[in-house]
């Protein structure tokens, strides 16, 4: 089983590999296959490093990155930091990758949000002068096909009863605030509704009881035997055969949309209206065109921020009832731009591309 930013890691150096051909290598490291050696050859042989955190399993293989970082800065190369998350992780897990952002020549953000954050950090602010802001891509294309399963026949039983197949899809952690849905749930079954919520996805196992406190909530709230979660789905086409038969998704999230939430992306492209809550930062999608093309076409909802969970139900059941045309995406796009913006950091063989290229200022920075 592969993690998002795993996945995120292999598209890039694909991607970059059609635009320049034989450009690019990867080297998977792990806690015990990975030799010194290998990861000084490997370093040795390349101009530029790209590394991507978080790292989920942090606690086992995190001194294998720092040692290849600490590696390429020694022999000269230019390191590319692409960080995907930085207030919404574990205290101990950004402290972990201070020695990243000290090292890093360029890290490479998603989110104008995640860069305040990293900007506000008492320990770590000074690295946010490095920051560049690059538009994120889906991890997972739509298949041209699908595929069964008992659970996608269970949701298509519950459609056919009339019950309103409520979405979410990712990995489920705190910040996400998975038990903000269970709220409108409850909320929809005061109504009449008869919401079935489905998590396409699985807990991600961390030092908090988030899974635990998710089905104790739902309990508390009488749905238990209205919350069904997956667990890990494998196949993308089984994914979107999940997709089909969601009436609507909705993403309830304290720190608003952000422009890294690649999970968002992936349910659009199934043609399902989806509803979240609008971004903290007033630019958070400045840098990506793309993403904020989706909510000004309608493909995604904005709940206002603050807003109650009747809020959320309400804008549910307006846009079961009138959903959006599908619009197209261009899934190859979307990540050659995101390719584009990383090779943009890049040492050339020609020369030296200027610390400050291409990005973006902080305010009063």
């Amino acid at each position: 089983m592969q993690c998002g930013i795993g996945q995120f890691t292999l598209r890039l150096c694909e991607t970059v590999e059609k635009s320049a051909p034989h450009s690019t290598t990867t080297l998977t490291l792990t806690r015990d296959r990975t030799s010194l050696g290998e990861i000084w050859r490997a370093i040795g042989s390349v101009e530029n490093v790209v590394c991507n955190f978080p790292i989920v399993a942090w606690k086992r293989v995190i001194l294998s990155p720092l040692l290849a970082l600490v590696i390429a800065r020694l022999r000269g190369k230019r390191i590319i930091l692409v960080m995907h998350e930085w207030g919404g992780l574990h205290r101990l897990r950004r402290i972990t990758y201070l020695p990243a952002l000290l090292l890093a020549d360029v890290i490479v953000m998603f989110s104008t949000l995640v860069r305040r954050e990293l900007a506000d950090d008492p320990v770590a602010s000074l690295a946010a002068r490095k920051v560049v802001l690059a538009p994120l891509p889906p991890n997972i294309a739509a298949p041209a096909g699908t595929t069964d399963s008992p659970l996608r026949q269970r949701l298509a039983d519950a459609r056919n009863e009339g019950r309103l197949v409520i979405g979410h899809f990712g990995s489920i952690y705190p910040s996400k605030q998975p038990n903000a849905l269970l709220e409108i749930g409850a909320v929809m079954k005061q109504r009449g509704a008869r919401p079935l919520i489905v998590y396409i996805g699985s807990f991600i196992r961390g030092m908090d009881t988030v899974e635990e406190d998710f089905h104790t909530r739902a309990a508390e709230l009488g749905l238990t035997d209205d919350v069904i979660v997956s667990g890990y789905v494998a196949s993308d086409h089984e994914v979107f055969g999940l997709f089909n038969q969601v009436d609507a998704f909705c993403y309830p999230l304290d720190e608003g949309l952000t422009a890294r939430r690649s999970s968002v992306l992936t349910c659009v492209q199934s043609g399902r209206p989806l509803i979240a809550t609008a971004p903290a930062e007033t630019d958070e999608f400045d840098h990506h065109p793309r993403f904020r093309e989706l909510i000004e076409r309608g493909a995604i909802v904005l709940v206002p921020r603050g807003a109650g969970a009747d809020a959320y139900a309400d804008r549910i059941a307006a846009v079961v009832k009138d959903p959006p045309p599908l619009l197209p995406f261009d899934f190859d796009r979307w990540w050659s731009d995101a390719a584009e913006a990383i090779r943009a950091q890049f040492n050339r063989a020609s020369g030296t591309v200027p610390d400050n290229a291409g990005k973006i200022p902080l305010p009063g920075r």
